[in-house]
């Protein structure tokens, strides 16, 4: 079963209905008990960190996420928590990775970052089986996360930054693959399957 985390922060319904076209078993939830006893976690996301932090929280899923030991995978903001801290309003996030968001500079491009991009996959990740390289995925970011020793794909908006990241049992994509066709589809199946 699939934890797929609804803590307030958007694109939750996006997600189940990929996972429905997965026809994988799922339960949306903020419930402690479901998360620990799932096989694998969501943590999805759309909108503004520091609101995102309150929430997780008053869920009391702040520490939980941290510390837990079954694969994760975070989208976007949901990524974006699993960093250390965010910019956007300076708040403390999971610590997951110890990487910053940062904003795109607005002299230099369109902010919010929206639309498809090609992502260059440039280390070997189980997300990414079967997929090819520079497919194009579903982007809609302020804040991103830049390259690190932890980044397994990037791609392009003003500056090269991690498109996704990936550790332990923790992995980030900053991409929606919900709202990436086929290649996203694929994508959540690979987490599913293979991580």
């Amino acid at each position: 079963m699939i934890a797929l985390i609804d803590y307030g922060a958007g694109n939750t319904a996006s997600v189940a209905n990929a996972l429905n076209e997965l026809n994988v078993e799922y339960k949306i939830t903020k419930r402690e008990l479901d998360i620990t006893s799932a096989d694998k976690i969501i943590f999805p996301g759309v909108g503004e960190a520091t609101y995102a932090v309150k929430q997780l929280h008053f869920a009391n899923l702040f520490n939980l996420l941290r510390i837990i030991k079954k694969p994760l995978l975070g989208i976007c903001l949901g990524m974006q928590m699993l960093c250390e801290k965010s910019k956007e309003g300076d708040v403390a996030c999971l610590g997951i990775f110890p990487e910053s968001t940062e904003l795109f500079n607005k002299k230099n491009v369109n902010v919010p970052h929206m639309g498809w991009n090609k992502v260059d996959i440039i280390k070997e990740s189980k997300l990414f089986l079967d997929i090819d390289n520079n497919e194009q995925f579903y982007f809609a970011n302020s804040y991103y996360v830049p390259k690190s020793e932890h980044t397994t794909g990037t791609t392009l908006h003003d500056i090269e930054f991690a498109a996704s990241i990936e550790k332990d049992n923790f992995y980030g994509v900053q991409f929606h693959p919900e709202k990436s066709g086929v290649v996203g589809i694929k994508l959540l199946k690979n987490f599913i399957e293979r991580c």
